[in-house]
């Protein structure tokens, strides 16, 4: 029993320093983007940091509202890996990525923006649809209603 105790300590340990050191390469990524973009980016404890380029006039929505979006994806060497059309699409908030629930309640309708996201709160771990493992995520976005 007490070799499983000590191999289940040392699996949970070595998955926490994995966890921690991506969030740190993600945090110098973020930063590194931040600075050669010159961006005026806000961080909201999360990890995750946005830019609101245009205030929106609108409301904000919750983080369990459906909303339309206009939004192009891309990873920090600006490889775009999903757009919209600029009539966006419709979806709700609890059905996307934690990065977007979390930052898409930060601009009103008509505001437009970016959102910078790490890894923990995209894909994490995971590959997607032409989104490599571990990959900071950068969305330019539009919001165009609440419902």
């Amino acid at each position: 029993m007490k070799k499983l105790f000590v191999l289940l300590f040392l699996t949970t340990a070595l998955f926490s320093c994995k966890k921690e050191d991506q969030d740190k390469i993600d945090q110098d990524i973020i930063t590194k983007y931040i600075a050669d973009q010159n961006l005026d980016a806000k961080a909201t404890g999360s990890g995750l940091y946005y830019v609101i380029e245009e205030e929106g006039t609108g409301r904000h929505p919750e983080s369990n509202s459906y909303v339309k979006v206009a939004y192009k994806g891309y990873l920090t060497d600006g490889t775009v890996f999903d757009q919209s059309s600029a009539a966006g699409i419709k979806f709700k908030l609890t059905q996307v990525i934690e990065g977007w629930t979390e930052g898409i309640p930060l601009f009103k309708v008509g505001g437009k923006g970016k959102l910078i996201i790490p890894s923990k709160l995209g894909y994490g771990d995971q590959s997607t649809s032409g989104i490599p493992a571990n990959s900071v995520l950068i969305f330019d976005i539009e919001l165009l209603q609440v419902y």
